[in-house]
């Protein structure tokens, strides 16, 4: 079996961060968490090729206390060795997808910083997960050319429970919700402790359409902005 996807329905075999794994045992204990579980297995058992190998390795990367922003997506690519584990994030040498690319060039035009050098690392947001950007998807799976197939199955109910704890902790932290989707989520995030940032999706569907075009959206820079202000304060 490759690399590039999942081995095993065992979420003992997906490492977290020590500060996520209270959470995640309790999710994977309840009935949600085991009826998810039983679904992967099925579709593993039926020859699905399904992905990312480790569904879990925003929370191995990007441990609680380090999370400073949290950018959410929907559910992973779902090409052969682009899905990493990591929202908008593709495996380092993989052709960026459009989202991607549009992330980077608002970055650039945002910053003046140019897209990483291709292929290491490409499109991999590695680095940003391991500096306390927490790259989730909504949903932590999915299958082979079939985008949202792993949704409602129970992935969602773990990844609010995540952007609860973190809402919840003593720091305030940075939500960058690009679309419908993940502007959805406001509801589980205290405006008021918190900084959110809402735009348009960057998918070239809906990037430079209003009613908040994600080019032009300056996030980046706010996100440097309120870091720098944060690091004074503190």
């Amino acid at each position: 079996m490759s690399a590039t996807q999942l081995a095993s329905a065992d979420p003992s075999q997906w490492p977290v961060a020590p500060g996520w794994q209270p959470l995640v045992d309790e999710f994977f204990a309840g009935g949600v968490g085991q009826r998810l579980l039983g679904f992967l297995q099925q579709r593993l058992d039926a020859g699905a090729v399904i992905f990312p190998p480790q569904p879990l390795r925003a929370l191995q990367l990007t441990p609680p206390e380090t999370v400073r922003i949290v950018i959410l997506g929907q559910d992973p690519y779902h090409g052969r060795g682009q899905a990493e584990g990591l929202a908008f994030s593709v495996a380092p040498g993989v052709a960026l997808p459009p989202s991607l690319r549009n992330i980077f060039k608002e970055l650039q035009r945002d910053l003046g910083v140019a897209p990483p050098p291709f292929p290491d690392p490409g499109g991999s947001l590695v680095k940003w997960a391991t500096h306390g950007v927490l790259l989730l998807n909504t949903c932590l799976t999915v299958e082979e050319g079939q985008a949202a197939s792993h949704s409602g199955r129970g992935w969602e109910d773990l990844t609010d429970a995540v952007i609860r704890h973190v809402a919840q902790g003593d720091r305030p932290v940075m939500f960058m919700l690009w679309g419908s989707h993940a502007q959805s989520k406001r509801a589980l995030i205290d405006a008021g402790r918190h900084k959110i940032l809402v735009a348009n999706h960057p998918s070239p569907l809906s990037a430079l359409r209003p009613p908040i075009p994600f080019i032009g959206c300056g996030h980046f820079g706010q996100a440097r902005a309120w870091r720098e202000s944060s690091a004074d304060a503190a």
